[in-house]
């Protein structure tokens, strides 16, 4: 889309106030007790996905509800030692895929946690192999309005516990630094690494690119572009709920979350973006809690910076470890 958001001087000091429960941080802090009193030790298989340079495990942990997660944990091979990790959660629709087709970061010599997505994985990519084994009431063709009446009942509430729960499945894993896991990820996987940086605030680091699910009153209203358009779709159809949803989906922003995260962060925004609006990028940015820079591509769409912004949060972690 051509440039019909802010103009960056006005991106930059945008602070909206978003609508934040008074029950958020009990709502979050119960909701995590529960599944971690449910939690079951992780499982690694070793499997031979073809590659002589790592070592690749099908791995399982348990999430939301105790339900088993799958993902892939991939080191660099003939490596000793703990390793600093970096998970990875994926944008809307993707799923885990291969094991081999993500291997950047375990050459550049990190321990690579992969978190698959429950009940997504069929939209791009090569696949997932989690389902999602909690039924919703009445929704829009999607995820983002599973459950939507209930912030208990909402489908992210699940998605956001297996992304912090991941973070303590990896820690537990021997070859992994504890104290070194960073978060990254696109898109809803922006959204599920500046959940999981609030969640379990002692991480490492965290690089959310594009982020989605921040400030949804106005990127409900100011885009046309799915996934947020089911909630438009939602909306028009269950005329009188718009108050209700609003209040389950402020349990989800990712400006509530952003406040409450510490750690070190690399964003990034496109500036042409009409899936996820700069504003709403900038108003988590804006709010984050901890020191956070952010890279912004002025002529790109949803892809960002794409292989570009890898480089960027490679150099960017490695001096943070220097």
């Amino acid at each position: 889309m051509p440039f019909l958001d802010l103009s960056l001087a006005e991106l930059r000091e945008y602070r909206p106030t978003v609508a934040e429960p008074a029950d958020f941080d009990s709502f979050w802090q119960s909701t995590l007790a529960e599944a971690r009193s449910l939690a079951k030790q992780p499982t690694l298989t070793l499997v031979d996905a073809g590659l002589t340079s790592f070592e690749v495990y099908d791995v399982e942990f348990s999430g939301f509800g105790g339900h088993g997660i799958r993902g892939w944990f991939v080191v660099p091979a003939n490596t000793e030692g703990p390793l600093p990790a970096v998970i990875r959660y994926h944008g809307y629709g993707g799923g885990r895929g291969l094991a081999h087709q993500d291997l950047v970061w375990a050459a550049a010599g990190y321990a690579y946690f992969i978190m698959d997505t429950r009940g997504q994985g069929s939209n791009w990519g090569s696949g997932g192999e989690t389902p999602d084994p909690v039924g919703t009431g009445p929704s829009a063709p999607g995820m983002m309005t599973r459950g939507i009446d209930d912030p208990n009942d909402y489908y992210y509430r699940r998605l956001y516990t297996d992304a912090a729960l991941a973070v303590d499945a990896v820690r537990s894993f021997d070859r992994v630094d504890a104290t070194r896991v960073s978060l990254y990820g696109g898109s809803q996987g922006g959204a599920l690494t500046l959940a999981a940086a609030a969640l379990v605030p002692d991480v490492f680091a965290v690089m959310p690119d594009v982020p989605f699910m921040s400030h949804f009153e106005r990127a409900v209203g100011f885009t046309d572009s799915f996934p947020y358009a089911e909630i438009v779709k939602y909306l028009s159809v269950h005329r009188g709920a718009e108050a209700r949803v609003y209040e389950t989906l402020s349990y989800f922003d990712g400006v509530n979350f952003a406040k409450r995260a510490v750690a070190p962060a690399l964003y990034s925004v496109a500036l042409m973006d009409d899936i996820c609006p700069p504003s709403t990028v900038f108003a988590s940015f804006n709010q984050y809690g901890g020191p956070a820079e952010i890279e912004i591509y002025p002529f790109n769409n949803h892809e960002g910076g794409g292989d570009y912004q890898w480089v960027r949060q490679a150099g960017w972690l490695t001096a943070l470890q220097a």
